[in-house]
């Protein structure tokens, strides 16, 4: 695996570990369900945008909805985290490699 590659799986995982080793105080509610997702729907519509959206992104997304629609908000927040993070890693990468393909070696 490449530099480039490794540097993004790292920051994926510790993006995720981060959100996932924040504790919550209290229950997760239907109003910190819609901010967590809202700021994951903006991420993948912002890596959409750069043309590099993540399919585990979009699924991550889903699976808040469907926590969401059941009423479990602690874990509607957690996947809406996670797909912040899914999107940002993914957003850096389309900003990492829009210029860093000019000095690929070409054999």
């Amino acid at each position: 695996m490449s530099l480039f590659r490794n540097t993004i799986a790292l920051l994926a995982l510790s993006m995720l570990s981060t959100a996932a080793a924040s504790p919550a105080l209290a229950a997760a509610t239907e109003s910190d369900f819609k901010t967590a997702f809202a700021a994951a729907d903006a991420a993948n519509k912002q890596a959409s945008q750069l043309r590099n959206q993540w399919t585990v992104t979009a699924t991550a997304l889903n699976d808040a909805r469907k926590a969401a629609d059941a009423g479990d908000f602690d874990k509607a927040v957690a996947a809406s985290k996670e797909a912040e993070a899914l999107a940002k890693a993914s957003i850096f990468q389309a900003t990492s490699e829009k210029e860093a393909w000019k000095a690929m070696e070409i054999k």
